[in-house]
């Protein structure tokens, strides 16, 4: 078992939990649970693709300053 634990140990922490939240709200608890983890997984998600579509607006704009530099550069050179 991870860290240690024993059947025996999860058996008592089982049992200590039915006996402080009775039967009644542990499907609450779970339900509740489950959708605080599929919103924490859904903002995990909608933070990646906005961190991805940052990082592609600014490779985008820096390769739109380097054309433009370049071309500013040329006409320089051809004022001259």
């Amino acid at each position: 078992m991870p860290w240690g634990i024993g059947g025996w140990e999860i058996a008592i922490v089982v049992v200590i939990i039915l006996l402080i939240f009775g039967g009644r709200l542990i499907p609450r608890l779970g339900s509740s649970l489950g959708r605080s983890l599929m919103g924490l997984k859904k903002g995990l998600k909608e933070g990646e693709e906005e961190f991805k579509s940052a990082i592609k607006e600014d490779a985008t704009a820096e390769i739109k300053s380097e054309s433009s530099a370049e071309g500013t550069t040329s006409q320089k050179t051809e004022q001259s």
